[in-house]
This record gives C-alpha cells, structure tokens and sequence, in this order.
C-alpha cells in the first residue's frame, strides 16, 4: 500500500522539532542535552511512554543506554548490535516501526505494558552512532509521520553522542 508524502510534518511535530531544537540549544553540556530531549519527547507526545537514546559504544559492538525517562529503568542497558529490535535497526541504519511487540519475536522484553516500539537510528556521517528508542502501550503507536519526525530529531542529536568511552 502506497503512503502520500507529506510535503512537511503536521504543525505538531513542527512545534516539537523547535522545542527539541530549543532544549538542545539551551542545555550547558551534551549530556544535559540528550536527557532534556527526551524529555520534551516524552513530555510533548503522549502516545511516547518510555523514551530513551542508546550510544553505540566505541568498539562498535554495542549500544548502552544513555539519557531516558520513562514510568521505571530498562534492565536492557546494554544491547549487542543485532540483537533484539534496537540492535536490529543499529545494525541496518534503518527505522524499526513494530505495531505489536508480542508478535514479533526479535523483542526484547521491558515492560509488560509495552505494545508497540519505534526504533530510529542516529546517523552521523553515513555511519549509526546511536538511537532513539520508543515504547508505547498501545498497539500500532507510531507511524510514518513518527518516523520522518523523530529522523529529524535524530539529526539534532548526532552531534551529542559521547566521543570516548561510554
């Protein structure tokens, strides 16, 4: 099936963009700025239950949680590329959009109230270097409109990913 494409996200996800855009601008280190992004994330957008940014770590192996926030912490603080729904979009550079987490086997367990996850890939250079990751409680949460927004978003956040160790 053949999706239109908007010539510009709807007025919503514009305003968003600023506010993360803003957020980012006004925090005093990179690490500030993640977390203030998830939470405008987090805060702008109801249907985002649990937000959170992981940093492929140096060797390239693996993704480690960075800033999130969200109703309770991920026991999956550290993911081999790959594995589970966030390795597989690191290891593709592609969006992972899953309408319902419990029919796809590639999951990785959290939260018993996740339904749905959207998974985006941070890029810099061509090369993945980090991801947002999003749960909701609904399923079927997010969309293509989801997807173009927070690829947008993506591209703010790729100059803060950690430069040594992680």
């Amino acid at each position: 099936m053949s999706h239109p494409v908007a010539e510009e996200p709807p007025a919503v996800h514009g305003d968003a963009l600023n506010l993360v855009r803003a957020a980012i601008a006004e925090a005093p280190d990179p690490a500030a700025a993640g977390q203030r992004a998830v939470e405008a994330l987090h805060d702008r957008f109801a249907h985002y239950d649990w937000v959170g940014i992981y940093w492929v770590d140096p060797s390239g192996t693996q993704l480690h949680l960075g800033p999130w926030v969200g109703p309770a912490a991920t026991e999956h603080t550290v993911i081999p590329i790959g594995v589970g729904i966030c390795g597989a979009a690191a290891a593709s550079g592609r969006t992972e959009i899953v309408d319902d987490v419990d029919a796809d086997p590639r999951y990785l367990a959290c939260f018993t109230s996740t339904r749905s996850e959207i998974v985006v890939p941070i890029l810099d250079g061509g090369e993945v270097v980090g991801e947002i990751d999003i749960d909701g409680t609904d399923l079927a949460a997010y969309d293509e409109t989801d997807a173009r927004f927070l690829e947008e978003v993506a591209a703010l956040l790729a100059p803060l990913r950690p430069r040594s160790g992680s």
